[in-house]
């Protein structure tokens, strides 16, 4: 599925507003990698006289990639709608610079670059910009890094989150999440034409730490979709169901599909003001699989949680 747009957000653990960008253009989401706590020589000037100008930065990284579907779209065209939007969420521009300037080919290489094909860098053309959001007890840091082959587009951005930063949650509007496959629904007509047409929609775009039942910190396009929809359709109910790949025992299974099930419920009533009374969660397990389970591709699809249509009371 191709979207007509996507979109990324994060949340901090202290009282600051989540930042929204968006990606005004078609994007698939390509690839995420996320390690807490690292560090991340975060560039702050080009390649110059044999060394890269850095600020070393401590706490949550996370890196995500983005394939636009579009070949016209230049490296500026890529990077500016972003470079926009950051003063309004706060973030002052510490450095941004375009090939030659940045330090060509040097430069390139000495920039922790998330690997092809999910993230390609033309030597010849790409852009590179980084930039700070101050709080309360440390900073926030962002950098993006876009570049384009002949048929597409490519969008990279690392978010560091200083020490005692919640997990960025990563979402993207209408985007296969990268870790199922499966597509998220952008908008509340989306997901309403899935849940009446098939009875179910996987909401693709949530994220669990590993081990964990517990629905991490972020927006969640599926479930601000999944609550409008319920809010316009009273009579609506819905049951959420956890679903698991298949390693383990069935019993622990079903406890740790149902207890997913049961968090993205209580997230979708406390966040997005959803009705408890159109809502239920329920697990299965690995008695519902969408994919093999004899490879590890298959595992990560088959753990996910849907939304069920149960009845229009």
């Amino acid at each position: 599925m191709r979207p007509a747009a996507a979109a990324f957000a994060f949340a901090a653990a202290l009282p600051v507003a989540a930042a929204a960008l968006t990606l005004p253009y078609p994007a698939d989401h390509a690839a995420e990698l996320t390690q807490s706590p690292d560090s991340y020589s975060l560039p702050v000037g080009p390649w110059k006289a044999g060394t890269l100008d850095t600020i070393t930065t401590e706490g949550r990284v996370t890196r995500t990639a983005w394939r636009v579907d579009d070949a016209t779209l230049t490296t500026l065209a890529l990077l500016a709608p972003l470079r926009d939007q950051l003063g309004a969420e706060g973030y002052r521009l510490l450095y941004e610079c375009a090939t030659a300037d940045c330090g060509g080919f040097d430069f390139r290489f000495a920039v922790d670059v998330l690997p092809e094909p999910e993230m390609h860098v033309d030597l010849g053309d790409f852009r590179f910009l980084s930039a700070e959001r101050r709080r309360e007890g440390g900073s926030d840091y962002l950098a993006i890094l876009v570049s384009r082959s002949s048929d597409s587009g490519f969008v990279e951005i690392v978010q560091i989150g200083s020490a005692g930063t919640a997990a960025p949650g990563v979402v993207s509007t209408g985007a296969a999440h990268p870790a199922t496959g499966d597509p998220a629904p952008k908008d509340e007509s989306d997901l309403a034409r899935a849940l009446t047409g098939t009875g179910k929609v996987v909401l693709g775009d949530l994220g669990f730490a590993t081990g964990s039942s517990a629905l991490e910190a972020g927006d969640y396009a599926s479930l601000e979709a999944l609550a409008a929809f319920l809010k316009a359709n009273p009579e609506a109910a819905v049951v959420l169901v956890g679903h698991t790949d298949a390693v383990g025992s069935l019993d622990a299974n079903i406890a740790v599909s149902r207890a997913r099930a049961q968090s993205v419920m209580d997230r979708l009533v406390s966040a997005y003001g959803a009705d408890p009374r159109q809502l239920s969660a329920e697990g299965v397990g690995y008695l519902s699989p969408v994919a093999s389970n004899l490879t590890a591709e298959g595992r990560t699809r088959n753990r996910r949680v849907e939304a069920t249509l149960a009845s229009t009371r």
